[in-house]
């Protein structure tokens, strides 16, 4: 049996992954890709209380569970189904379910800091990082967190001083080198996005 062609799109906050991973589901078809988000796999800090989770830097490396994600990308790469885990983001816990994924011919993983983990990255087949400037990056961060997260202007904005920009340079940026396509400026790049569809096509061509 092909096993499945596993994708990994990384790139800073805000720089346009989700868009590219959902123009990509758009175009291909999403019965035949499935997408994991990394920050689902955010550490479960039940021992902690709300507010010591809420000084949890979510940008360092160490924040995540990989080791439980590189064990669901190896059984989907043996044609079995993975218990993704489901994340709250507004009490920064897993919520104790989990959304049961099974073996897509193309998986896609997504996250700032899928590259930066040297035996998660051997996992994925083809390594895309969205390059886009930090400006543009932290306004769509700022807006994303207010609508969707609930969070307040002056909690992002601390965050992102404190551990998003720091931890981008320190993590996020240089793990750059480990890209196979460097995409500017996320979905809007349409020549990029051809390219990647017109590879995962070839898989699919010839997937059984």
């Amino acid at each position: 049996m092909t096993k499945p062609l596993i994708i990994g799109i990384a790139g800073g906050t805000g720089s346009g992954k989700t868009t590219l991973a959902h123009l990509i589901l758009q175009r291909v078809g999403a019965d035949k890709i499935g997408h994991i988000m990394h920050d689902s796999y955010y550490n479960n800090n039940t021992h902690l209380s709300l507010e010591e989770r809420r000084l949890v830097d979510f940008d360092h490396p160490d924040a995540l569970e990989n080791d439980l994600l590189i064990k669901h990308l190896m059984q989907l790469r043996a044609g079995k189904p993975a218990e993704i885990p489901v994340y709250d983001y507004t009490v920064h816990l897993r919520t104790g379910q989990t959304e049961t994924m099974p073996p897509y011919p193309v998986i896609i993983v997504e996250g700032i800091l899928i590259f930066s983990d040297h035996q998660l990255a051997k996992q994925l087949d083809i390594k895309v990082f969205v390059d886009t400037a930090d400006d543009l990056r932290f306004i769509r961060r700022l807006k994303r967190d207010i609508e969707e997260r609930g969070r307040t202007m002056e909690s992002v904005i601390n965050q992102y001083l404190n551990t998003v920009r720091p931890g981008h340079h320190v993590f996020v940026q240089p793990s750059i080198k480990q890209a196979d396509v460097v995409i500017r400026e996320g979905g809007r790049n349409a020549v990029a996005i051809e390219m990647i569809e017109a590879r995962i096509r070839q898989h699919l061509a010839s997937y059984n």
